[in-house]
């Protein structure tokens, strides 16, 4: 069981919410805070690089789903970034420490900005994208967003809750939301007009501006819910191992 010797610990980054290779107590200060100003610079380089390159790809129109098939083209633009995440994490030590020494309430807090996804359903009235992919992603989305923050209070008011399977469980529904918002989108892509009436399809999320969610949104998201689930991995081990010598001794 992780625990925290007060609440002021907790504050200043403890083995729960910040960097847990290291007691907090025995590190440097200076080393405690992961957002540096090389790291600030250089994560917001990359994300208004990132946005950029997703407005050109969605006003260019450059990955059009033109074949209405179930995989669309645009679904790249959301894998490749998270692919390129999890070889960073797996290849390069210092990213997988400024990823481990993010506190898990913020990283769980960000998920309230799934709200937005509310978007889709007034689209979706006016004709502009099939309810068979708004109504699971938009609500899904919704609800995500809201149970963020209730999880956060959770976290919050009980610091073992980071390792609880509770935590674990609304990351990985988190995903599934994106999943199933995947499938009904391939789904009603229009190579099926079944899924499709009225020939309002969901090829309007491959171009600007809503290629702005597959192509920077839920790539973000996912990856900050990889992340959480990275932590959590990292903290139950770190707790396995700091009980095997009280173990050994007993």
């Amino acid at each position: 069981m992780i625990t925290t010797s007060s609440h002021g610990d907790m504050n200043r980054g403890d083995t729960t919410w910040g960097d847990s290779t290291r007691d907090s107590r025995t590190r440097d200060p200076r080393t405690q805070n992961p957002w540096t100003r090389g790291a600030v610079i250089g994560l917001g380089t990359l994300l208004l690089a990132w946005f950029a390159a997703a407005t050109v790809i969605g006003t260019g129109e450059f990955l059009t789903n033109d074949t209405g098939g179930f995989l669309a083209p645009i679904a790249v633009t959301a894998a490749l970034p998270v692919a390129v995440f999890l070889a960073a994490y797996a290849l390069i030590p210092r990213v997988r420490a400024f990823v481990l020494a993010q506190d898990i309430r913020t990283l769980t807090m960000l998920q309230h900005w799934r709200v937005i996804g509310f978007v889709f359903l007034p689209l979706a009235y006016f004709g502009l994208l099939p309810w068979l992919f708004a109504w699971p992603a938009g609500l899904g989305d919704v609800a995500i967003g809201i149970a963020a923050a209730f999880v956060v209070v959770r976290l919050a008011r009980n610091a073992n809750y980071a390792t609880s399977a509770g935590l674990v469980r609304f990351h990985l529904f988190g995903l599934l939301d994106f999943a199933v918002a995947i499938a009904t989108a391939g789904l009603s892509a229009g190579a099926i007009s079944a899924f499709a009436p009225l020939g309002v399809t969901s090829a309007p999320m491959d171009v600007w501006p809503l290629n702005l969610f597959p192509s920077f949104g839920v790539p973000i998201f996912i990856i900050l819910h990889l992340a959480v689930l990275l932590k959590v991995r990292h903290l139950r081990r770190a707790a396995r191992q700091a009980a095997e010598p009280a173990l050994a001794v007993a």
